[in-house]
């Protein structure tokens, strides 16, 4: 079989190529939800491959510039996302690795019971192109009604 791998942003064909690696060169395509919090609304947009392998190695709380979300002006800060199978990503753990973590009341458990603690599979804070959903909030605002007339009126 022969597989199309990303390096130096660029495409070569390997022939030989494990499972693992694989995954780690498919072309990542995020699905942004961007909040604005001024207006209290929120807004989906599907970031094409070239903004998604920008943002690769990006962690949760950096500020990126809109120009990716097609928002020139902007600026916004990654603030979640989860993978393709609802796992959601953690601010607290290093690197974009999967781990089943104890936790009590916080990102991935709503506890039913007062103490109640689970443990849970989470994912780390670094964007990689596992990631399939992508949260963003506007930090900085550019041009005036630029969101709904690029974006969309979507909720």
């Amino acid at each position: 079989m022969v597989y199309l791998t990303l390096c130096f942003r660029a495409f070569y064909i390997c022939p030989f190529m494990s499972a693992t690696s694989r995954s780690r060169c498919i072309m990542a395509e995020f699905q942004a939800t961007i909040s604005d919090p001024k207006k209290s609304r929120a807004f989906n947009h599907t970031l094409s491959e070239s903004d998604s392998s920008a943002l690769i190695g990006r962690s949760i709380g950096d500020e990126i510039d809109g120009i990716f979300v097609s928002l020139p002006g902007y600026r916004l800060q990654i603030t979640g996302g989860s993978d393709g199978s609802g796992v959601p990503m953690r601010p607290g753990l290093t690197g974009g690795r999967r781990q089943r973590m104890l936790l009590s009341r916080s990102t991935g458990f709503r506890p039913r019971r007062p103490g109640q603690r689970r443990r849970k599979m989470v994912r780390g804070k670094e964007l990689g192109p596992e990631i399939t959903q992508l949260n963003l909030k506007i930090v900085e605002y550019g041009p005036p009604n630029l969101v709904e007339k690029l974006l969309g009126a979507e909720e």
